[in-house]
C-alpha cells in the first residue's frame, strides 16, 4: 500500500500549500513589476512601495521582490497592463475583477469563457464599477446583496474558477458574506 505512510501525507500537503503560495508570490511578483515600470524602478514612489508591502504581507521572499523589481526595470521586459473586468453573477451580484496581463488580447477571451462556463457574460466598462467605491485596497461595494444559498454557491464556484486565472488579482462582488469579501 504504497503512498499511504506518513511522509507521503505530509509531501501532499506540502505541495498544496507550496502551489498556493507559488499563486500568490507570481501574483504580487506581476503588480511589483508593473508598478516598477511606471516607477522607472524608484522604490521609494508610492505604488511600488504599496505593493512592496503587500507581497510582505504575504511572507514575499525579498530575493523574489527585489527580481520582480529588477523584471520590471528591464526594458526589455514586456510590459504589464492593468485591465478591470466588469460583470453581473448570480442573484444579480455586480462583481469586478482587477487583472494584471501582458497580452490583453489573450486574457480578455479567456475572462469571457469563464464567465460563460459558468452561465454568465462580461459586461460593458462601467457596467457594474457604479455599484462599488473605489479605494486604496480595491473596490467597497455600496449596498450588499443577500444571496439564496444556491446563488451563493453559484457565485463561490465562479469565483473560485477566476482566481485559479493566473492574471488574475482580486474579484470584487457585492453579495453580503460574513468575511466582507
Amino acid at each position: 500500500m504504497s503512498g499511504h505512510n506518513k511522509w507521503s501525507k505530509i509531501k501532499r500537503k506540502k505541495e498544496a500549500s507550496d502551489g498556493a503560495k507559488s499563486r500568490i508570490f507570481s501574483k504580487h511578483a506581476s503588480v511589483i513589476a508593473m508598478e516598477a515600470r511606471k516607477a522607472k524602478g524608484d522604490v521609494n514612489s508610492p505604488g511600488l512601495a504599496s505593493a512592496i508591502e503587500r507581497a510582505k504581507k504575504d511572507s514575499m521572499p525579498k530575493e523574489n521582490i527585489d527580481r520582480a523589481v529588477q523584471k520590471g526595470k528591464a526594458a526589455e521586459g514586456a510590459e504589464l497592463l492593468e485591465v478591470i473586468y466588469e460583470a453581473f453573477g448570480p442573484g444579480g451580484t455586480a462583481i469586478i475583477v482587477t487583472a494584471v496581463t501582458d497580452n490583453g488580447n489573450r486574457t480578455t477571451p479567456e475572462m469571457r469563457h469563464v464567465f460563460k462556463e459558468a452561465g454568465f457574460a462580461l459586461g460593458a466598462t462601467g457596467s457594474a464599477s457604479w455599484a462599488f467605491t473605489k479605494t486604496a485596497d480595491g473596490y467597497i461595494p455600496q449596498n450588499r446583496i443577500d444571496l439564496s444559498d444556491e446563488d451563493g454557491e453559484k457565485l463561490a464556484s465562479l469565483i473560485e474558477k477566476l482566481e485559479e486565472h493566473e492574471d488574475v488579482q482580486d474579484v470584487f462582488t457585492t453579495a453580503d458574506s460574513p468575511d466582507g469579501e
